[in-house]
């Protein structure tokens, strides 16, 4: 059977404003949802995903060091 492995990325980018500045303009799903959004939904939206970064942020300083847990799935063919 597959075997799941705990792992994590961390995220390094410039600030917290940098890291939705690059995934608003270059990540898909994230492009969508702020053009499906208008401009007070949008400022809303950036305050809740800046929250959430500030409460996991480790870098001790204004720039983003933000750990993301996930799950790496190995599957070997017999």
């Amino acid at each position: 059977g597959p075997v799941v492995i705990p792992r994590e990325f961390v995220f390094r980018y410039h600030s917290p404003v940098h890291w939705i500045e690059v995934f608003r303009t270059f990540y898909g799903p994230m492009n969508k949802t702020f053009a499906a959004l208008d401009a007070d939904r949008q400022a809303a939206f950036t305050e809740d995903l800046l929250r959430l970064m500030e409460k996991d942020n480790r870098s001790g300083d204004d720039t983003l060091v933000l750990p993301s847990a996930y799950l790496e799935a190995v599957i070997t063919r017999r």
